[in-house]
């Protein structure tokens, strides 16, 4: 089976991507650039980034812009998939209904597939497995009640996630910010063929949510 994997080069799409590959061919990482930073569907956090991590992957990578208008940038994908020669789109959702139902009614549009690996996991355990493949996930994103300026740039790692699944526990958090919570960039997997160095950044914050607003970055050997 041929793949397109929806990629934003953040850890859900990445892992997603990696683990489909356990049922097919992955040939292709999709990535859509939105023209506003409010878009109903796609990540805007640092997309620029995203040809460079699928660099990284070792994937052929596919961009195209999107209007960032609620539907409308379903056409866009629908134009850029209508183009690809595969038999299943695969996503990281993991609980919005909203993105999952959009894209399985376009899927069935065009006879393919909808593949979900992350679909209904729980977040803290699905978190935590990530970590456990080796995904290297820096934090690029915060918009949630106990996340502040001081998750800017920060890589999650065990004590990380304890402080998620506490933050889940006082204020209904979801622990992989499945709700918008939390943006990511995946620097480095073991599957990686390089590992991406962030090398200028800054972490810009208006006192309830903020950003990691990378402006220079390259790949690197690994080891």
């Amino acid at each position: 089976m041929r793949l397109a994997a929806l990629f934003t080069g953040g850890k859900d799409s990445t892992y997603a991507a990696h683990l489909a590959e356990g049922v097919g061919e992955l040939l292709y990482l999709v990535t859509m650039t939105p023209r506003r930073e409010d878009s109903w569907m796609f990540h805007t956090v640092n997309i620029h980034l995203a040809p460079l991590v699928a660099e990284a992957y070792g994937v052929e990578h596919v961009s195209a812009p999107t209007s960032g208008e609620k539907e409308r940038e379903l056409q866009d994908l629908r134009r850029v998939l209508e183009g690809l020669d595969v038999d299943a789109v695969v996503s990281g959702a993991i609980a919005s209904n909203y993105q999952r139902r959009r894209i399985d009614a376009l899927c069935h549009e065009l006879g393919l597939k909808h593949i979900t690996p992350l679909w209904g996991r729980d977040s803290a355990e699905l978190l935590r497995e990530m970590l456990e493949a080796g995904l290297t996930i820096m934090v690029t994103g915060v918009a949630a009640l106990g996340l502040d300026e001081r998750w800017l740039g920060r890589l999650i790692d065990e004590e990380a996630l304890r402080e998620l699944v506490e933050l889940n526990r006082r204020f209904g958090l979801d622990v992989c910010g499945d709700g918008g919570e939390m943006e990511t960039l995946v620097l480095d997997a073991p599957w990686f063929r390089h590992r991406v160095e962030i090398l200028e950044a800054e972490g810009l914050w208006d006192g309830m949510r903020g950003v990691y607003r990378i402006s220079r970055a390259e790949l690197r050997p690994k080891g």
